[in-house]
């Protein structure tokens, strides 16, 4: 896995200070991911390299936590400076709103978000009509870095990625106004 931060020069600094943080072991943490039961040391790794802070700034932060045991156990918080998010890449998150925004797609990741699942066993939770779709709708999840293929007919959704989406979810309901 490539270690060199991608995109602006605030978040390179910021993701350079997360980790000084966590090299000098800092305990003041402004994120703790962690994955157990259910999740491999290696995906427990991913989930540490996918977090992302930024220092709350004049304009505030904003953030996220959640402790989740649906197929294995996740903890997780992100803070991040209010600015900060205006600037992150919104190719990236248009892909990701986009992957989610349909019916079919946000019916396998609620799927998936109760533990690992077959294709057949997506197909007849969500009820399309052929395996093509099926796998069309997998291939746009996976392009959004949602979902990943665990074995060559299995799915799941990682660790790192179980909190984010359910926090999606609830911010969408929201939105919304179905809260």
């Amino acid at each position: 896995m490539n270690d060199r931060p991608t995109g602006n020069y605030e978040d390179r600094i910021a993701d350079l200070e997360r980790r000084v943080r966590l090299l000098e072991g800092s305990t003041g943490s402004d994120e703790s991911p962690s994955a157990d039961e259910g999740a491999s040391a290696d995906e427990g790794a991913r989930a540490d390299e996918s977090a992302r802070t930024a220092s709350p700034g004049t304009a505030g932060s904003i953030g996220y936590q959640g402790t989740v045991s649906l197929y294995g156990n996740v903890s997780w918080t992100v803070e991040y400076d209010a600015a900060a998010t205006l600037g992150l890449n919104g190719s990236a998150i248009a892909g990701v709103l986009d992957a989610l925004g349909n019916p079919a797609r946000l019916a396998i990741v609620r799927t998936l978000l109760r533990g690992p699942a077959t294709a057949s066993e997506l197909q007849e939770a969500t009820a399309l009509s052929s395996p093509g779709r099926l796998y069309h709708h997998l291939r746009t999840l996976s392009a959004a870095h949602i979902v990943e293929q665990q074995s060559r007919n299995r799915y799941h959704i990682p660790p790192a990625k179980v909190v984010p989406l359910l926090v999606l979810s609830l911010a969408a309901a929201d939105v919304a106004e179905q809260l």
